[in-house]
C-alpha cells in the first residue's frame, strides 16, 4: 500500500473581537440568505448572545425561527428532534449561537435537513455506514459561547448513541461553518468548571494534533474524495497546535479563575479556534478516543455547573483525565515532538532526554489539573477495575481518531491506559 504523500489545509473563515456578533446579519446577508434556522439551547435562548444575534439578522432583513432544544452533549434523541425542526423549515442557512454542543448540533440538522437519511448513515465507521456526505450544505454561522470545542472552524460533529453508550460523530469537510464569529463577550457567563473543562479540551485538542501520526505516514485514499478530514500532523496544523498550546498555558488559569479578566478570556477564545484549526486537519488520537466511552458510560456523576439533570462526564473532563497516562504511551514513538510540546505546556525541558518526555507532559498536566481541581482520575467518575473491559470495547470502534496515534495501542494497551487513568496522584 503507498503512503500519503499530500495534505491539505481546510477551516471556517473567523471574525474576531468584543461585539462581532452585531456584524452576523450583514455577513448572513452578504451570503444570500435570507431565512435562517437559530439553534441554541433554553438556558442561552433568553442571553444576550441571542439577543444580539437576533437584533442583526433582522436589521439585515434576514427572517428567522429559534430552535432551542439543544442539550449539553448532544445524543441520538437530541439531534433527530433537531433534524426535524430544521426538515419542516426549509431554512437557506443556520445559525448556531452557543457551545461545541449547540455548533455540532446544528451541523448535523444542516446535514439531514439536506440529504435525509437514517442517522448512521454518514456516521463513522465501524458504529455509522461512513457514507459521504453527498455535497455542500446550506452556510452554516457559528457564534461559539465557550472557548473550548473549536467546532466553529471544524467539520466534525460529535454525539452520545445512547442505544451504545458511546460517543461517535460524523466528520466531512462539508459540515465547516462558512464563519465563526467569535465574541469574547458571550464567554463571561461561563461557570468555572466549564471554563476548566472547555479549555482543557483546548489543550488536549492541541497536543494531540502537534503529536499525532503524521500524514505522510498514513496510507493513501484511494481517491481524493477520500482523504479524510483527520490527516494526521502536517506542518501547517503544527502551527496553530503549537500556538494553541502556548495561549492556553499562559491564560487558562487565569481565565478560570477570574471570569473578569477579558483578556485571558479573550485569548483562550483564540486559542480554541486555532486549535480548532489544528486538529480539525490534523485530527486527534488516543486520549480523545478513551474519552468518548468515558462519558458514554457514565451512571452516576453530575458535573457541577452543567444545566442538565442526567448524569454527564463533560467532554473535556473525559479527554484530560486519560491525557497523562497516553502521552506516557505515546512519547517513545516520536521523543522529540512529545519534548517539544512539554517545552510548550511550560515544563522544564532543559536537559531532558528524549525517555523523559511522556512524564514531562503528563507530571505537568496533573498539576494543572489538581491546581484547578478536577476529580482524581476515573474512579472518582464512578468507574473501577470491572468497568475497564467496557471502556476498552468503546474505544476500539473510534478508528477515526484511535489510528492516527503514533503508537498503535492494542486493547491490552487500552486497558493498561485505563488502569493507569483511574487514580492520577
Amino acid at each position: 500500500m503507498s503512503r500519503e504523500t499530500a495534505f491539505s489545509m481546510d477551516t471556517s473563515s473567523i471574525l474576531f473581537g468584543p461585539g462581532v456578533t452585531r456584524e452576523l446579519g450583514e455577513h448572513v446577508r452578504q451570503r444570500g440568505v435570507t431565512r435562517v434556522l437559530l439553534v441554541t439551547d433554553r438556558q442561552l435562548v433568553a442571553s444576550a448572545a441571542v439577543a444580539t444575534a437576533c437584533a442583526s439578522l433582522r436589521a439585515a432583513g434576514v427572517s428567522l425561527e429559534i430552535f432551542d432544544g439543544v442539550v449539553v452533549e448532544p445524543t441520538d434523541v437530541s439531534l433527530t428532534e433537531a433534524i426535524e425542526a430544521a426538515r419542516a423549515g426549509g431554512y437557506a442557512g443556520y445559525v448556531a449561537v452557543g457551545g461545541g454542543s449547540t455548533i455540532d448540533t446544528t451541523k448535523v440538522a444542516a446535514l439531514y435537513a439536506r440529504y435525509p437519511a437514517p442517522l448512521r448513515t454518514y456516521v463513522n465507521p465501524p458504529i455509522g455506514a461512513g457514507q459521504p456526505v453527498p455535497g455542500p450544505l446550506p452556510p452554516i454561522f457559528a457564534v461559539p459561547t465557550t472557548a473550548g470545542t473549536g467546532s466553529e472552524t471544524t467539520g466534525v460533529a460529535i454525539f452520545d448513541d445512547l442505544t451504545l453508550h458511546a460517543k461517535t460523530g460524523i466528520a466531512h469537510r462539508a459540515l465547516r461553518p462558512v464563519l465563526g464569529l467569535l465574541d469574547p463577550d458571550h464567554t463571561r457567563s461561563q461557570p468555572p468548571l466549564v471554563a476548566a473543562c472547555s479549555g482543557l479540551d483546548v489543550v488536549c485538542h492541541a497536543l494531540e494534533s502537534l503529536t499525532a501520526l503524521p500524514y505522510h505516514q498514513r496510507v493513501a485514499p484511494e481517491h481524493p474524495g477520500m482523504r479524510p478530514s483527520y490527516q494526521g500532523a502536517n506542518p501547517i496544523s503544527d502551527v496553530w497546535s503549537a500556538h494553541a498550546i502556548t495561549l492556553a498555558t499562559r491564560y487558562l488559569l487565569r481565565a478560570i479563575e477570574d471570569p473578569s479578566d477579558d483578556e485571558a478570556r479573550a485569548a483562550m477564545l483564540q486559542a480554541s479556534a486555532f486549535a480548532g484549526i489544528g486538529f480539525g486537519n490534523a485530527g486527534v488520537h488516543l486520549a480523545h478516543g478513551m474519552s468518548y466511552p468515558v462519558s458514554g458510560m457514565v451512571r452516576s456523576f453530575h458535573a457541577p455547573g452543567y444545566p442538565t439533570a442526567r448524569p454527564l462526564v463533560p467532554h473535556g473532563m473525559s479527554v484530560i483525565l486519560n491525557a497523562p497516562a497516553v502521552f506516557r504511551f505515546t512519547a517513545p514513538a516520536d521523543p522529540e515532538r512529545h519534548l517539544r510540546a512539554a517545552a510548550l505546556l511550560g515544563a522544564d525541558t532543559r536537559g531532558a532526554a528524549p525517555e523523559d518526555a511522556g512524564e514531562l507532559i503528563a507530571t505537568t498536566l496533573i498539576a494543572l489539573i489538581r491546581r484547578i481541581g478536577l476529580p482524581n482520575g476515573l474512579a472518582a467518575l464512578g468507574y473501577g477495575e470491572a468497568d475497564l473491559d467496557a471502556l476498552v470495547a468503546g474505544t476500539l470502534p473510534q478508528h477515526r481518531v484511535t489510528r492516527l496515534s503514533p503508537r498503535p495501542a492494542s486493547a491490552d494497551d487500552l486497558r493498561q491506559l485505563f488502569r493507569q487513568s483511574l487514580r492520577l496522584w
